[in-house]
């Protein structure tokens, strides 16, 4: 069977359509809107491994270039193997919102795949393939309980919009992306240019109104087309030997919830695990995996309700209370700028390097080659929570954290005509109990300062959690690694004192209201201030001039004709001039020379030498210059390098000049003085002017 549904949105069409391709799969829908078109498929294996104690979900999100009639650039001229960080940034949005809505026991191998097979260069397929991935697993046969929806919006003029264009979005003080149910938004993610709290959430709930359309055309689709569920046997609970690891394990789980420090409490933790099996497997045979289990569902319960109940966190802090902070700057000798960001047990160590044009980011999209003069890299080493494990660079985490803290960060930093650096941040986490994200956001502000980069604000950035029992709502501040795994919502507010520059959300519950979320951001903002004002203590503007070991950038205009000189031959000029200097040297077609040279010294000297390769003879100035041609109207010097003028024969002397031989020679030195340059550069001089000055 075939069905196409569509509805407008944004002011354009949206289609789905299914029964025509990837028939095979479990469930597959082309979307397309104006003429970006995605087909995705949704996909489970036959068979369950309820063993496995995990829901083993893959997304993948791939983007064709034949999409936008262009051959890759890579040497196979074919899609790499490995995903740009834009497609895994689009798995991530993906992923967050659909995840928490399978059947709870669904242990069955499960992939959705998102193939981008058109683009218009205008509407982003990424929101295309969240809409795409939700309504393929809801006509499938696969138990997932959405469907859920995904927009974009952008701020324009005081006004939201749903689905800005690309174009738009260059005008555009919010770009974030809002997915929902029916009821409830389940993630945010994007930036913002400083706007307020208000701003931000009614952008959020803007977002999630307009959606409805989206949800009600996979409705429709479903009732035409879907497969009956797969049916799930939810795991049965052992209620008597949950009810013996209560018994057991209570008295020591107390001890774990109230043990501040975070590698202790994870031994405690582990020695309680141990004696609970060890003394439970006596009276139930291969219990381990549920006796795990269940000690998990507790250690969750009892904090709750320590939340909750008796008003107290894990480390005894108030709910709006953030870990004392430390921040040092200027921590290694030779790199441009860096920091040590350290707030409770979460700690970072981030460096700020500069470098010329030329080491900008080339990347290769779907818009063509594109160039990037600000990156932030984010690594989490094994070591920084006590693991070992293989590094193979970074995961899918690594590339979603460090996006999150390079959209807050990129809101600040200078233009690039007057700070024509490239930056490169990178954080390097060395411990983690929640929120190393929010730890890079500091750490990065601190040391593009220390680095003498003129960001515009300081920016800082803060996690929340909530945990909702009933009526009851708790928002914590700066939570803790246990406290994000607990709780009914965790989000991320990056921003300077003058609002928010970037958010990310993950909600689980749909009870969270205007009401509640307004609150959140509130406390969010109140920590925030918090965390700037102890980095103020540390560095609170920009230093005045960029380190001393970073590259001093100069610009020198030159006239566009003497690009060539400075160049020369095959570039020998200007690599012989690199290499001399140790210096970068850019030129482009405007005559704009851009030094970039290890000191200031060498920049002196470097601009002296491009001053005089590419001088040009001005009106009334004296020259020392070089007999080129004798003629008999008189003799051609040149007074500078690859510049001719003429000295008549009636400008030789004071006297009557016979023969201009008389004087002059091919190769003689001569001082003369230029008398004019006509409009077609023709440079008329003088050796009697000279004389004449020199004998008064």
């Amino acid at each position: 069977m075939y069905k196409k549904v569509e509805a407008e949105i944004g002011g354009r069409t949206l289609t789905m359509e299914s029964g025509k391709m990837a028939r095979q799969a479990n469930g597959s829908v082309l979307v397309t809107y104006d003429e970006t078109v995605v087909l995705v498929t949704a996909t489970a294996a036959k068979e369950s491994k309820p063993d496995m104690g995990f829901l083993p979900l893959t997304i993948e999100y791939q983007e064709r270039f034949y999409s936008v009639g262009r051959i890759p650039g890579s040497f196979f001229r074919r899609e790499i193997g490995r995903p740009t960080e834009k497609e895994t940034l689009t798995c991530r949005i993906i992923d967050r919102p659909l995840r928490p809505l399978f059947a709870e026991g669904w242990m069955t191998e499960t992939q959705v795949i998102a193939m981008v097979l058109s683009a218009d260069q205008q509407n982003d397929p990424d929101t295309l393939a969240m809409v795409g991935a939700s309504a393929a697993l809801t006509i499938s046969d696969i138990p997932f309980q959405g469907p859920i929806a995904g927009v974009r919006v952008g701020y324009i003029d005081g006004q939201y919009v749903v689905n800005p264009t690309r174009d738009q979005l260059e005008v555009s003080r919010m770009e974030i992306v809002v997915a929902g149910t029916r009821d409830a938004v389940v993630m945010v993610e994007g930036g913002a240019d400083n706007l307020s709290e208000e701003e931000v959430m009614e952008g959020i709930f803007y977002g999630h109104q307009q959606l409805q359309v989206l949800l009600d055309l996979q409705e429709e689709l479903q009732a035409a087309l879907g497969k009956t569920k797969r049916h799930v046997e939810k795991p049965e609970i052992d209620a008597v030997l949950a009810n013996r690891v209560e018994e057991v394990a209570k008295a020591g789980m107390t001890e774990v919830i109230t043990t501040v420090d975070k590698m202790e409490r994870g031994r405690v933790y582990d020695e309680l695990k141990a004696r609970v099996v060890s003394e439970l497997e006596s009276e139930k045979e291969d219990c381990t995996g549920e006796v795990k289990d269940l000690l998990s569902d507790l250690k969750k319960r009892m904090m709750r309700d320590k939340i909750v109940v008796e008003k107290s966190r894990i480390d005894g802090r108030a709910f709006n209370e953030v870990r004392p902070i430390s921040c040092e700057i200027g921590c290694l000798p030779r790199t441009h700028g860096s920091a040590l960001f350290t707030r409770g047990e979460t700690q970072a160590i981030v460096t700020a390097t500069l470098g010329s044009e030329g080491d900008e980011q080339r990347v290769e999209t779907l818009d063509g080659m594109t160039f990037r003069n600000f990156m932030l890299h984010y690594n989490f080493p094994p070591f920084c929570v006590g693991e070992v494990r293989f590094m193979r660079g970074p995961s899918r985490r690594d590339i979603g954290h460090g996006a999150l803290a390079e959209r807050g960060i990129s809101a600040v930093l200078p233009d690039a005509e007057k700070f024509p650096y490239t930056m490169r941040v990178v954080s390097d986490v060395l411990e983690s109990n929640g929120s190393s994200s929010m730890a890079t956001v500091c750490g990065a502000s601190l040391a593009l300062m220390d680095g003498g980069v003129p960001i515009k604000n300081p920016v800082s950035g803060i996690a929340m959690g909530l945990i909702q029992e009933g009526d009851e709502v708790v928002i914590l501040s700066d939570i803790l690694g246990d406290e994000d795994h607990l709780g009914d919502m965790d989000f991320k507010v990056v921003g300077t004192s003058e609002g928010i520059t970037s958010l990310q959300m993950d909600i689980k519950i749909s009870g969270v209201t205007r009401e509640i979320m307004s609150n959140a951001l509130a406390q969010a903002k109140e920590g925030r201030l918090h965390i700037l004002g102890v980095m103020q203590e540390a560095i609170a503007t920009p230093r005045a001039d960029i380190a001393p070991h970073a590259p001093k950038f100069f610009v020198v205009k030159i006239n566009p004709d003497k690009i060539r000189d400075i160049i020369g031959p095959g570039g020998k000029i200007i690599k012989g001039l690199s290499a001399e200097f140790d210096a970068k040297i850019e030129v482009d077609d405007d005559g704009n020379v851009k030094v970039f040279t290890p000191s200031g010294d060498t920049a002196a000297k470097l601009l002296a030498r491009i001053e005089d390769i590419t001088e040009e003879a001005k009106v009334g100035k004296i020259y020392d210059g070089i007999v080129k041609t004798i003629k008999d109207f008189g003799a051609f010097v040149e007074i500078l390098p690859g510049t001719d003028g003429l000295v008549h024969i009636s400008e030789l002397a004071d006297q009557r000049v016979a023969k201009v031989t008389d004087i002059l020679k091919e190769g003689d030195q001569v001082r003369v003085k230029v008398l004019e340059i006509d409009q077609r550069g023709k440079i008329r001089l003088s050796r009697k002017a000279v004389l004449a000055e020199e004998n008064n």
